[in-house]
């Protein structure tokens, strides 16, 4: 099955929250075993012995057939736990899932979980991990239910013992039973994902299953029960390949800030060196870095011009698209750190950009004021509302400052929403990944009768735009 399938499939199944979409975690939702960045983080601070280490790496490699092995391999996983606090817990998984776990969350599974949404149903994650590797994910992907393995907590201070039964095969299956009897859910209509064979209970709970990049049982399985099976890109890491395709990009920015700059000081002529750069950077960078750009509603990005175009924030790709987009006549909006960089800040500044002290709110707005002359001169402006890179492909609460930009040079606005940029380039990572980027320039808006008194209210339904594109993707 494709992804446009199984999201079809949402679309047009029943509705309401008597509809269950139940999700499996590690393998499923996120790549690898988000274990792992935790059992790393307690041998790094001491709180594993050599013997522990030892014993559950080795309990790891060997896997957990039975509810019992698997009992007993994540007692010795949780061994380094124990003595810490709730709050403690609470702060490293934040922590590990901002630095690394949110990375590895696949995109389609966050679009699925977004068409789910979207038709009303009760969202789940259920996995035998606990709620400090699941919760900050779940957070971010709007999911506010989950059933997890427990931990025994006294005084709130974990022990790093169970408490109960870990939710693994059969206890996972009778979790979610339960937890439908409970909320009236109709398991015939509902949904179900995981990647693992110890989840065909689970599977087989509900009317329509999916294994998601299925190991060898669950593939079995799926095949004898009729199963549709979904494969998600792999987020594993690049490798040298990976590497040699990021120096090819970056190889291709600097060849293109060089040609770009070189005829604009041949022909002296600045706007052309500009436009130079712009165009040359979307072209050469993406193309060493093995990346396509679909645009839908190419039209609004060449008109009306000037204007402020806005856009959702998940990657470093993201300027180099909008060159590729845009083409030309347009500078930017970037954080003053940007200043200070030894290459970044000098073709910044060549380009015309203003930097933003982020630190200093009241400078910040100042620091706006020469953006509008840029805008009434004839030269748009790009910026994203949100303020910096998400770690998702959720998008963000929107800043004020790009909207009062166009309402009082008196310029439309363009939403510009791009997806899949976070997927090749994650906001965290040096690496680039080939691939595809879609992009939806949006119709123009007018804000010639926006007022500060109802400005809230048009920036949400702006940021509602951005949700709905990303949830249903504007046909060409």
């Amino acid at each position: 099955m494709e992804l446009d399938e199984a999201v079809a499939r949402i679309r047009s199944g029943p509705t309401g929250p008597r509809i269950g979409a139940f999700f499996d975690f590690d393998g499923t939702l996120v790549h690898g075993f988000s274990g792992i960045p935790f059992f790393r983080h307690f041998v790094r601070a001491g709180k594993l012995t050599p013997r522990e280490i030892a014993a559950t790496m080795l309990s790891g490699v060997r896997g957990g057939k039975t509810e019992a092995e698997f009992q007993r391999f994540i007692d010795l996983a949780l061994s380094g736990w124990a003595g810490h606090t709730e709050e403690q817990l609470e702060a490293i998984g934040q922590r590990l899932f901002d630095q690394r776990i949110a990375g590895h969350l696949y995109p389609e599974a966050w679009r699925l979980i977004r068409a789910h949404e979207a038709a009303g149903h009760e969202l789940v994650i259920a996995s035998s991990a606990t709620r400090f590797q699941i919760e900050p994910a779940a957070s971010a992907l709007g999911v506010e239910t989950v059933l997890c393995t427990q931990l025994e907590v006294i005084d709130g201070v974990v022990t790093g013992a169970v408490d109960g039964n870990p939710l693994w095969r059969g206890g996972k299956a009778r979790a979610v039973r339960n937890f439908a009897a409970d909320k009236g859910i109709d398991l015939s209509n509902s949904y179900a994902y995981s990647n693992g064979g110890e989840d065909a209970d689970f599977l087989a709970l509900v009317g329509a299953p999916l294994a998601v990049n299925p190991d060898r049982t669950l593939t079995v399985v799926a095949g004898e029960r009729r199963w549709p099976i979904i494969r998600f890109r792999s987020r594993a890491p690049q490798g040298p390949l990976g590497a040699a395709r990021t120096a090819g990009a970056l190889g291709g920015f600097a060849g293109a800030v060089a040609t770009g700059v070189g005829a604009g000081l041949a022909s002296r002529n600045q706007v052309r060196g500009r436009n130079g750069v712009i165009s040359r950077s979307g072209d050469f960078t993406l193309k060493l870095a093995g990346i396509d750009v679909r645009v839908v509603g190419a039209h609004n990005a060449e008109s009306p011009r000037p204007a402020v175009f806005i856009f959702n924030h998940q990657s470093a790709l993201d300027m180099f698209v909008l060159a590729k987009v845009l083409r030309e006549g347009f500078t930017g909006i970037s954080k003053q750190e940007i200043a200070s960089h030894p290459f970044m800040g000098p073709v910044f500044r060549y380009m015309g950009a203003t930097f933003l002290d982020r630190r200093n709110s009241a400078k910040a707005v100042e620091q706006l004021g020469p953006v509008v002359d840029t805008l009434r001169g004839g030269l748009s402006i790009i910026i994203a509302p949100e303020g910096t890179r998400s770690v998702t492909p959720t998008v963000g609460p929107f800043k004020k400052g790009a909207f009062h930009i166009a309402m009082q040079a008196g310029v439309p606005i363009i939403p510009v929403v791009i997806r899949n940029a976070g997927e090749l380039m994650w906001r965290n990572s040096n690496m680039v990944r080939s691939g595809t980027v879609d992009v939806a320039v949006l119709d123009p808006i007018d804000v010639s009768d926006w007022t500060t008194d109802d400005l809230d209210k048009r920036i949400a339904a702006v940021r509602q735009m951005f949700v709905d594109a990303l949830v249903a993707w504007p046909k060409g």
